[in-house]
């Protein structure tokens, strides 16, 4: 190993990879993308950028792709053009071109159409635009893609999807894709609702349903870690691990969004969805291949047998001083925190706690999974004093995956201590640029790979999970502990994973591995 951790030349050479042929379904034909809400934060900070890192790449090439916004708000395709280039953020590994020109080129593929959502003219127009470069590029009958983007509310989603069917769908060889934003639904009835209304205008195999959380290289590699690798397949059951947690954190309140959150939630903006889905991840079985319905149908499997939830398995919170956003009501008892355990009832995982917890206004802000092993019988080192063996996949930020073993401290005793064994990816892959999620996701929308997107038996089986507790919350039934901001979150949260089986490490404090190199 060279000094500072990063491979010698002759190690690199000797580390293999492989790509994976996944199942493409991308036809030929000029591609249009029409981002609906453009004007919008989502578009400008998140859809946008995502593009621009596309084309960047070469995955987007100018000969081939025209991008269209679509809002309501009068500008220009040079007032959308200014509004997004500032979120637009060249690679520091791009050293080929001038940064301001590749921005430039990327910006004159982008044009603008403004129209309202529930009024044909709008979409006609929209149409028109898309056909007339269609024509450009292929003829008139030539094959041609459509993927629109809908960074709009989930309130739209039926108006629009009914234009977007009525008066632009593609009319010639190739596809139409739609991509839809979570929320999907406030519960079982109305996602339902909603999962129906999409059904009649378009086929599951038209119907995107992004979480981003999906699209992030740790929740990536979650597969790969366990079932490519001999070490974790006769480890990973309810006969080694004792717990599971699933932690986001956040260490800001809502600060601006108070209104828009305060009608979902902490359990419904992350719980139900993003956590949910790395549940399913990190606890189904072994697909038979890596057809995306494959991978799904394992994933149905597991929330299908996730028990009811019980009410002790529940802590909520509210940070206090939430109620003094303007945009919130000063009698809201929306949890802003919440700790949830769930049980899986299979033979894999029966009696293994999976911990769900997310937060605002924490001490600090983070993603990450933590596999916590049982206690090592008989041990004669006395060291379980000193925690458990666990396998930490931390999602964001400074991405990483380490091992906590006990080791021999240095020096002339036997005594013992614990360290870890870590792979830090800005370490390792110093050389490489991890991929956004969303750039992630749009790239295989258009490959039309659905494996990194919700299904809708999937949706369906995780409000039946959560519905029952939102209501109980929303009836008052279970109110929120206040807690302090920059804490940890209710004292309750942390003895209610104490009593399931989490055991914290006394004293010890992961530290990411220095960049340096001597």
């Amino acid at each position: 190993m060279g000094s500072g951790g990063v491979p010698s030349k002759v190690e690199s050479e000797s580390l293999s990879s492989s790509t994976i042929s996944l199942p493409n379904t991308t036809e030929s034909g000029c591609l249009s993308i029409v981002v609906l809400g453009a004007s919008g934060d989502l578009a400008k900070k998140k859809t946008f950028p995502a593009l621009f890192n596309l084309y960047r790449q070469g995955f987007l090439q100018s000969e081939d792709v025209y991008i269209l916004g679509y809002a309501r708000t009068k500008l220009s395709k040079e007032g959308l053009r200014d509004r997004i280039r500032e979120h637009l953020k060249p690679a520091k590994a791009d050293s080929t071109k001038d940064p301001t020109e590749v921005i430039s080129d990327f910006l004159k593929l982008v044009s603008y159409v403004s129209g309202t959502y529930d009024t044909e003219e709008g979409f006609l127009k929209l149409n028109e635009e898309i056909a007339k470069y269609e024509e450009s590029k292929n003829g008139a009958e030539g094959p041609s893609r459509r993927l629109f983007y809908l960074a709009l509310p989930p309130s739209v989603y039926p108006i629009v999807c009914k234009m977007i069917r009525h008066h632009c769908m593609n009319q010639g060889g190739g596809w139409t894709r739609v991509i839809v934003e979570k929320p999907f639904g406030k519960d079982l009835t109305s996602a339902e609702d909603l999962s129906n209304q999409l059904g009649e205008l378009f086929s599951e195999e038209q119907i995107y349903r992004i979480d981003h959380y999906l699209g992030k290289e740790l929740v990536q590699n979650l597969l790969v870690v366990r079932f490519a690798n001999r070490l974790f397949l006769p480890l990973w059951n309810r006969d080694n691990i004792d717990n599971i947690q699933i932690v986001f954190r956040e260490d800001f309140g809502t600060e601006g969004r108070g209104g828009y959150f305060d009608e979902y939630g902490i359990i419904r903006d992350i719980i139900q969805n993003h956590l949910l889905q790395i549940l399913c991840l990190i606890s189904m079985e072994k697909p038979v291949s890596l057809y995306p319905e494959h991978i799904r149908d394992e994933k149905v499997k597991v929330l299908q047998s996730v028990e009811p939830i019980r009410a002790d398995d529940v802590v909520l919170g509210q940070y206090e001083g939430y109620t003094e956003d303007p945009t919130v009501p000063k009698d809201s008892k929306t949890p802003t925190f919440a700790t949830v355990v769930l049980r899986i009832n299979n033979e894999r995982w029966d009696g293994v706690p999976f911990i769900l917890k997310a937060g605002k206004a924490l001490n600090s802000r983070k993603a990450e999974i933590r596999v916590q092993f049982r206690d090592v019988p008989g041990d004669i080192f006395k060291c379980n004093k000193h925690g458990r063996n666990e396998f930490v996949i931390r999602l964001q930020p400074l991405e990483a995956m380490y091992m906590k073993l006990m080791v021999k401290k240095p020096g002339l005793e036997m005594s013992t201590t614990q360290s870890e064994l870590d792979l830090s990816y800005q370490q390792r892959y110093q050389d490489i640029a991890i991929p956004e999620a969303y750039e992630r996701l749009i790239l295989d929308t258009i490959r039309g790979d659905q494996q990194h997107f919700v299904r809708r038996d999937e949706l369906k089986v995780a409000w039946e999970i959560f519905t029952p507790l939102l209501n109980r919350i929303d009836n008052g039934e279970i109110k929120p502990c206040p807690y302090t901001p920059g804490s940890r979150g209710p004292k309750e949260a942390d003895e209610l994973a104490a009593r399931v089986g989490y055991r914290q490490t006394p004293g010890y404090i992961w530290i990411p591995p220095s960049l340096q190199v001597d």
